[in-house]
């Protein structure tokens, strides 16, 4: 899974918890990203729901989530991509986790 083309880019120190999606936290001015080593490169759609989000340090991508929603706003579906390896996760309409 892409992040649209359409989709806005931010930019944000970290994120908190561990629920899908994630909640990233203290966002930053692109023009802050030359002081920083570790940050977390964030895209929105129209809605300005998190549709994805690369954590990157020292300029190399650690770890991506990509986000579907369904119409109701639900998460609908998380791919994670971490070392080579990706996690596909589903869900249902209220959120609830459908696969692995």
């Amino acid at each position: 899974m892409s992040v649209p083309d359409h989709a806005s880019c931010r930019y944000f120190v970290s994120y908190s918890g561990v629920k899908l999606p994630l909640r990233l936290v203290n966002p930053l001015e692109e023009g802050d990203l030359g002081h920083r080593n570790t940050y977390m490169k964030a895209w929105f759609d129209a809605a300005d729901r998190l549709v994805g989000c690369d954590k990157l340090v020292y300029g190399d991508v650690q770890i991506s989530h990509r986000y579907q929603y369904h119409d109701n706003g639900a998460l609908c579906r998380a791919e994670i991509l971490m070392d080579g390896d990706l996690t596909v996760m589903d869900f249902d309409e209220t959120g609830v986790r459908i696969s692995t």
